[in-house]
């Protein structure tokens, strides 16, 4: 048995014994080395709550054989003394693209405009941005400096994927040990990975988060169509693999917790064993994402500081970047707290070297040390489907481990080795301590400052004397000895002899050369006495709990509570109900339970809170046809003529502060409509302005689904610019054609839906088809005349109703054979000439079309029109000569008809939602103000609370910057600020929001 210490055994890190291979021929001398060590007398973490004193771990061959306090040590192992050392499983990160750098590239066109088509060879799928056949190992080759950056961090293991397209194939599971990757290869297959991001695909096909979530689905229903009977007719390599990696684990990289939500439901529909690579924001709802029953792998690149010294350039930093600043932080406890299993990974740092200083800003931050190891060890190792090879330390597993000078996660701890596959790696010499920093000497009565720099091997330092007289010090340091000479102020030389205490202070006995051994001591400035460090830990403040409070939606005017439903009586307001009864005056209102329950004079109820609208008009809130805010990454999937399949209600974005600015203006219901990029647009999201609600809970239960068509300029590409020549449609004709052919369609998809035999199920065809069928109303975007009356001919011909024209126009020229047809319209009130299609528009379109009784609306179409709707209600008044009634209609019971919601909103009658706005004055007048907006009876708007809540915004972002400045302080406040730039969608709106040259530029859409 060879024994050795700690200290004197770093040679044997630089024997690094590589078995040979033993598929492969011998060349030279065979080395049958075992690598058999012992580490002894070592504090071990068996798991992330199992700890050992004075044990020892026994290694051979790469693989754990023993472990215990009381182990046999063979007499050929190589015995290493770990005395007040830590031994930890080694981390493992499963969201890495370790080694993979010769994995091949996309293809890229070579010629300008849009390209429809993959250009991968082979029988794979349709398009390139779905790569389920990519299999990282058969590219992966071991990164020796990758692998000791992440192994100098604690990391024995990672598994590795190309994060590349919205399908990223398999991951392989390896070893970061420099050895061949017949060796570090520990599990070739092991993850599907996913993301809503297309990467490099240069293929038009998707553009809009929409359009990715579309074609996951649709490549989900391909493969189970495939699996039972596509394969008899066709050979596709990517549906094959997908069916092959479907057993598997799925990764799937979210940007926002939103997104999170809706992998969640995909993940639901095809039932995906699933782990979300998060973007660590999830603390703002940790209670909906616990509800998801899944692991998440979170990023800890928490933001840096703003610098925020110039006032002006502060103003620019939005108040949820500053918020997140301080709340990121606390993300990984508070996941932990709220039982949400959870990974670690170094995954968006910009240096790996980084990531232990952030563990452990986290575990300031609220993280357990437990939670923390159980993140980099536990939990990685379970979600890859490797726990019976890594994430313990058991007996039979890979002998991959830190040895640590002591508790891993405290601030000064070093690692000093890292075994991977049994094979030791130094990472610092458990010698070369830093002793940079200023400190208190105190020789006798006698007090000096001394400044030291370098590390134990190469110690520097200077002695101040005489109060500002400074002069070199000899520092020499030998293990946890210390000495340190200097003159004093007589010339006379003084030597200090003393000891390295755990805690970084030096003490021991002086010389000052006239024979006596006074005691000395040297403290570091930060370091206070014991009574001042207790006075000081009872006032400071609790860094485990966030400062700041979670607000919702975490943006301006969130909310710290969530809005709950409340009973209301309102008092003697004039009430526009928009029935037979017409406008009351003096009459009260009462909601319960959320629905308008009695109207009438003299109403009383207890427990009701009672508004005194004395003065004030109370009508139903205003509800827009047409409305393109809250959507995430794309209004437009306008790279096909059709994109039946996609659907704005996968995409709504609670976050949207238009949602609350609209509130204040008194609508409480919105249709969100796809753009006018492409013939056949995508289906509409109809939703309530729940603000502070979650995506999902504010679209209206059971509401008739829509979709969005559309005519003229846009669907043929007219001012798209000369790139955008070879889309079919490029004519009118060829617009009628498009719905012709795709109704046409349909009808044989239905038929043969009906027949029993088997068939793939189309999205596309599925929504078309319910528009034959009428469970599903078209909303179409129009203008001129000849269009309009070719879109009724063709749904006449297929033997269904148009529901409504919008924007239409020219729907006066028309307004006989709307009515003859049973078309509503949803008008502008008075836009015209922004484009030559509209140059016959007129102000008095839509009195006419309601004189010529068509169901007649006015929407916005933009997100600053709908704060003044009912401005835009009363203009009716003034073109065309509406009642005050009739109008206020327009923006309120017309629209609720259109989207087939009037037996639940647009009026006040008993029994319907209580949807309902208090103004200020005549809900028509330009001096009216919506003072209060109720949704289902609950209070989402109220004037004198934006008060308070601009006050609160003041207040909090006041706090935060001066929390970023005393952080400034102290040079960790470089950040320069920078604004947001908030698009606001139009219908014509064409960007590509989720491939990797526009990943940046529209990240706002989700802010």
């Amino acid at each position: 048995m060879k024994r050795l210490s700690a200290l004197c055994s770093f040679f044997l890190l630089f024997v690094i014994i590589t078995h040979a291979q033993q598929s492969f021929p011998e060349y030279g001398v065979r080395d049958d080395r075992e690598g058999l060590y012992a580490l002894t007398n070592a504090t071990i973490f068996v798991d992330y709550q199992t700890s050992l004193e004075n044990a020892t771990i026994l290694c051979r061959e790469g693989k754990i054989l023993a472990l215990g306090s009381s182990v046999t040590i063979p007499e050929d192992a190589v015995v290493l003394n770990m005395e007040g050392k830590y031994i930890y499983p080694s981390f493992i990160d499963i969201y890495a693209e370790y080694g993979l750098s010769n994995a091949p590239k996309l293809d890229r066109p070579n010629r300008r405009g849009p390209q429809f088509e993959s250009l991968k060879k082979g029988a794979f799928g349709w398009n390139q941005a779905i790569q389920p056949e990519f299999e990282a190992h058969t590219f992966f080759y071991p990164d020796e400096k990758s692998a000791a950056d992440y192994r100098n961090e604690g990391f024995g293991a990672v598994m590795t994927h190309r994060m590349d397209g919205i399908s990223r194939g398999a991951s392989a599971v390896v070893s970061l040990k420099d050895d061949n990757p017949h060796h570090t290869i520990l599990k070739p297959i092991a993850c599907h990975h996913l993301s809503f991001n297309k990467g490099s695909s240069s293929q038009n096909y998707p553009s809009s988060l929409m359009g990715a979530i579309a074609l996951i689905r649709q490549t989900a229903l391909d493969a189970e169509w495939y699996a039972a009977h596509g394969h008899k007719l066709e050979t596709n390599l990517s549906l094959e693999a997908w069916n092959k990696l479907k057993s598997l684990p799925h990764i799937f990289e979210v940007r926002d917790w939103q997104e999170a939500l809706r992998a969640g439901k995909i993940a639901e529909e095809f039932a995906m064993n699933i782990a979300y690579m998060g973007a660590g924001d999830e603390y703002r709802r940790l209670n909906e994402l616990g509800q998801l029953n899944a692991p998440f792998i979170i990023p800890v690149n928490f933001p840096e500081a703003y610098d925020v010294a110039d006032p002006y350039d502060a103003n620019l930093i939005e108040l949820d970047d500053l918020k997140h600043w301080e709340l990121a932080p606390h993300n990984p406890g508070l996941m932990a707290q709220a039982n949400i299993p959870m990974a670690l990974t170094t995954h968006g740092l910009e240096k790996k070297s980084q990531f232990l200083s952030m563990i452990r800003k986290a575990i300031d931050n609220g993280l357990s040390e437990q939670d923390a190891l159980k993140a980099l060890t536990f939990t990685p190792a379970k979600i890859s489907g490797i726990d019976q090879l890594l994430g313990s330390l058991d007996v039979g597993k890979l002998a991959n481990f830190i040895v640590s000078s002591g508790p891993l996660f405290q601030k000064d701890t070093k690692i000093i080795q890292n075994w991977v596959q049994g094979t030791p790696y130094l990472i610092n010499n458990p010698e070369d301590r830093s002793l940079a920093g200023s400190y208190k000497l105190q020789v006798s009565d006698t007090t000096f400052t001394i400044l030291l720099s370098g590390n134990s091997a190469k110690p520097e330092g200077k002695i101040v004397v005489n109060d500002s007289t400074s002069q070199k010090l000899k520092v020499t340091i030998n293990q946890n000895f210390i000495n340190l000479q200097f003159e004093n102020a007589a010339n006379q030389s003084v030597r200090l002899s003393g000891i390295i205490q755990p805690n970084g202070n030096f003490s021991g006995n002086a010389d000052p050369g006239n024979g006596t051994l006074p005691a000395w001591k040297a403290i570091k400035f930060d370091e206070e006495s014991p009574s001042e460090t207790e006075d000081k830990e009872e006032s400071a403040p609790d860094l485990t709990k966030p400062a700041g409070k979670i607000i919702y939606p975490f943006t301006a005017y969130g909310n710290i509570d969530i809005p709950i439903q409340e009973n209301w009586l309102i008092k003697n307001a004039t009430v526009w109900t928009n029935e037979r009864d017409g406008i009351l005056t003096q009459t009260d209102v009462l909601i319960k339970n959320g629905k308008i329950a009695a109207i009438g004079q003299n109403l009383d109820m207890d427990f009701a809170n009672v508004i005194d609208a004395t003065g004030k008009h109370l009508t139903p809130g205003i509800i827009d046809e047409h409305s393109h805010i809250a959507i995430s990454r794309g209004v437009n999937e306008g790279t096909q003529y059709s994109s039946a399949e996609v659907s704005i209600g996968d995409v709504i974005n609670a976050e949207d502060v238009n949602i609350y600015r609209q509130l204040a203006g008194g609508v409480t219901a919105s249709q969100l409509l796809h753009g006018s990029a492409n013939p056949i647009g995508g289906q509409s999201g109809i939703i309530k302005l729940r603000w502070g609600f979650t995506p999902e809970e504010m679209k209206i239960k059971d509401a008739a689904p829509f979709i969005k068509f559309a005519l003229g300029e846009n669907v043929k590409q007219s001012n798209w610019g000369d790139d955008n020549r070879i889309r079919y449609p490029q004519t009118r004709m060829g617009v009628e054609q498009t719905f012709d052919d795709h109704f046409t369609r349909a009808t044989e998809y239905g038929k043969l839906k009906n027949s029993g035999k088997p068939y793939r199920i189309d999205l596309e065809m599925e929504a078309i088809l319910q528009i034959l069928n009428k469970e599903r109303f078209i909303s179409c975007h129009s203008y001129q005349q000849g269009e309009i009356n070719m879109l009724m001919k063709i749904a006449e011909k297929h033997g269904f109703t148009v529901n409504t024209f919008t924007h239409i126009l020219e729907g006066y020229k028309v307004a006989d054979k709307l009515a003859a047809h049973g078309a509503g319209a949803s008008s502008f009130s008075d836009w015209w000439a922004y484009k030559y299609e509209v140059i016959d528009a007129i102000p008095y379109n839509g009195a006419i079309l309601h004189e010529q009784g068509v169901v007649t609306a006015f929407n916005s179409d933009d997100a600053e029109m709908a704060r003044r709707l009912n401005q835009e209600a009363a203009k009716a008044v003034k073109y065309g000569g509406m009642s005050e009634e009739e109008a206020l209609k327009l923006v309120t019971l017309n629209p609720a008809i259109l989207l087939h919601l009037d037996n639940r909103m647009g009026s006040i009658r008993v029994g319907k939602d209580a949807d309902l706005v208090i103004w200020s004055d005549h809900p028509l007048s330009v001096y009216a103000q919506a003072e209060k907006t109720f949704i289902d009876g609950i209070k989402f708007y109220d004037q004198q609370e934006d008060t308070a809540k601009r006050d609160w915004i003041r207040n909090e972002r006041a706090r935060i910057i001066q929390k970023m400045l005393a952080t400034d302080k102290k040079g960790s406040g470089n950040k320069p600020p920078r604004g947001k730039y908030h698009h606001l969608y139009h219908c014509d709106d064409i960007h590509n929001e989720i491939g990797d040259y526009h990943k940046e530029a529209h990240t706002h859409q989700d802010h």
